[in-house]
């Protein structure tokens, strides 16, 4: 009873000398470590605020207005609701969006290739890391000159793709990007091209995860390989698939440069996205308010896309 009372005794006397301590240096120490804090994280707040925040809230404004972009601030005149009244009655807009749907139709396809090659490499395949490398490269390439590769690999006379095609037999093989009919497949070729390897990459480190007795279970019970697949595999990286179907859905709304520098929207506005409507709205048309209506409607779009994607991964993503 004796030594309860004093091991009480002494741990009172040595929480009273830290609180005195801390009481005594804790009004100079706390001002010096939230100094510190506020000069680490103020280069990113900054930066955030000046390229990010600001142009977020300036382009909310703008929407309201008819603002020109060579124009001041002070010639912006409000006029309602107007350009968003104009916009959703706007064919080329709606047909940039029915064109925006059509492209998310290659992240599904992206990741069924992924997961297929995914699983292939994980299992059957040596060297590894050296197919890591060459499917990544294509994610990491510069756009700008992927799409220099490709319009000459999608010349419709002269191009490495449709001379093989005439070789083999085909007379008239497709226009590609100079056809009306081909110009947004050929982008949405592209697209699954340089995903592959982002999301290979992904569902790798997702399927690590997978404890390898499921699979030696599923073998002792006499299941098959694609009977493994389909309900191991596929459930227990849902969460994977989740997440790169959501990033690969806003990913689709922002092709932009391969776009510009492949068709330009052409032809006959076959492959203009509302992106690229924005672009030439803003910086070709100067029309910088109804730009800004544009990207205010596209924001909005994406976050009902979004919020409908989290309520139905509800149903199919296993956690």
């Amino acid at each position: 009873m004796n030594s309860e009372v004093k091991v009480e005794s002494k741990a009172i006397q040595t929480k009273s000398k830290v609180n005195t301590i801390t009481k005594k240096r804790s009004p100079f120490r706390g001002w010096k470590e939230d100094l510190a804090g506020y000069a680490f994280i103020a280069p990113m707040f900054i930066g955030t605020s000046v390229l990010v925040l600001f142009p977020i809230l300036s382009s909310f404004v703008l929407s309201f207005t008819n603002w020109n972009f060579v124009a001041g601030y002070e010639n912006a005149k409000f006029v309602g609701f107007e350009n968003f009244s104009k916009l959703l009655t706007n064919a080329l807009f709606l047909k940039g969006l029915l064109n925006n749907v059509i492209l998310i139709l290659a992240i599904p396809i992206t990741l069924m290739l992924s997961l297929g090659l995914a699983v292939i490499i994980n299992k059957y395949v040596y060297l590894k890391d050296m197919f890591k490398v060459i499917y990544f490269m294509p994610f990491i390439s510069s756009i700008v000159a992927v799409a220099v590769v490709f319009q000459v690999l999608f010349h419709p006379t002269k191009g490495p793709i449709n001379q093989f095609l005439m070789t083999i037999g085909i007379e008239n093989p497709p226009g590609w990007i100079a056809d009306v009919s081909f110009a947004l497949p050929s982008v949405m070729l592209i697209m699954i091209w340089t995903g592959i390897g982002f999301n290979l990459i992904i569902y790798l480190a997702g399927l690590q995860n997978i404890p390898k007795e499921l699979y030696e279970a599923a073998q002792i019970d006499g299941a098959t390989a694609w009977s493994q697949f389909t309900k191991i595999t596929i459930p227990l990286v849902s969460p994977t698939t989740f997440l790169l179907f959501v990033t690969g859905v806003i990913s689709s709304f922002k092709v932009f440069d391969l776009i510009i520098v492949l068709t330009n929207g052409g032809p006959a506005n076959s492959t203009i996205t509302p992106v690229v409507y924005l672009y030439q709205q803003a910086f070709i048309e100067l029309k910088t308010g109804y730009a800004s209506a544009i990207s205010l409607v596209m924001f909005v779009i994406i976050l009902i896309i979004t919020y409908i994607q989290f309520i139905g991964q509800k149903k199919w993503v296993n956690y």
